[in-house]
């Protein structure tokens, strides 16, 4: 019999590996170097697209996906809900320039596992990881307090009753862009967006295009006036 004991049989724990999807090579270098200086943790691949993060999901196998929400080519709210679909061990961190009263609880309720500010990711980055990893979920102290006491204002109150879609264009007349451009960026047909600029509008009570184009200006630049 073997004089070994028990323990040396037992395999070494290893880093978590963790996959990022952002579409801005900057981002993805500064990610790299905070989590790479971690030992438990290291980068197992990046990705800048919808498409590419669900091939490097399937091939890589992360422990966690940092992901981020606004990417130029495929829908962070989607990739989120379809990798928590396929892959419910894999933790799933949304890093982001909206604000969280918009967006946290719509992506919680898909499968993320936790929410952070692009502002706050320098100093929140690695204590959110390692909350994710543990099966946890990470959200900052204010959000907590809102999900917990139903606070925030009327503006935030009134975004929640839109769809993603909605919230998406709704954005983009906030930046400028007039429906042809929307339908363009999202590959959908005038019509379609013309049916959602009018769904926007019942659904905030808004009485006509210039009342949905001030307030999206508004919600524009509330959402990013902290970025």
């Amino acid at each position: 019999m073997s004089s070994l004991s028990l323990k040396s049989f037992v395999p070494r724990r290893m880093p978590a590996k963790v996959l990022i999807v952002d579409d801005h090579p900057i981002v993805r270098q500064g990610l790299r170097a905070m989590i790479d200086a971690e030992s438990d943790m290291r980068i197992c691949g990046e990705a800048q697209t919808e498409r590419e993060a669900r091939g490097a999901i399937r091939t890589l196998g992360p422990d966690a996906v940092v992901i981020d929400l606004s990417l130029e080519e495929g829908d962070g709210i989607n990739l989120v809900r379809d990798a928590h679909a396929h892959h419910p061990d894999i933790a799933l961190l949304v890093l982001s320039m909206h604000d969280e009263a918009i967006y946290a609880e719509r992506l919680l309720q898909v499968g993320a596992s936790g929410y952070i500010m692009k502002q706050a990711a320098s100093d929140q980055l690695i204590t959110a990881l390692r909350t994710v990893l543990r099966g946890d979920t990470y959200l900052s102290e204010a959000m907590r307090g809102r999900l917990g006491g139903g606070r925030g204002s009327d503006d935030e109150h009134a975004a929640l009753k839109l769809s993603t879609r909605e919230l998406q264009v709704i954005g983009m007349i906030g930046r400028g862009q007039s429906s042809r451009e929307i339908a363009e960026a999202l590959s959908l047909s005038v019509k379609t967006i013309e049916s959602h600029r009018q769904s926007i509008k019942q659904k905030l009570n808004l009485a006509n295009n210039a009342q949905l184009v001030q307030y999206a200006l508004k919600w524009y630049g509330a959402t990013t006036q902290q970025s």
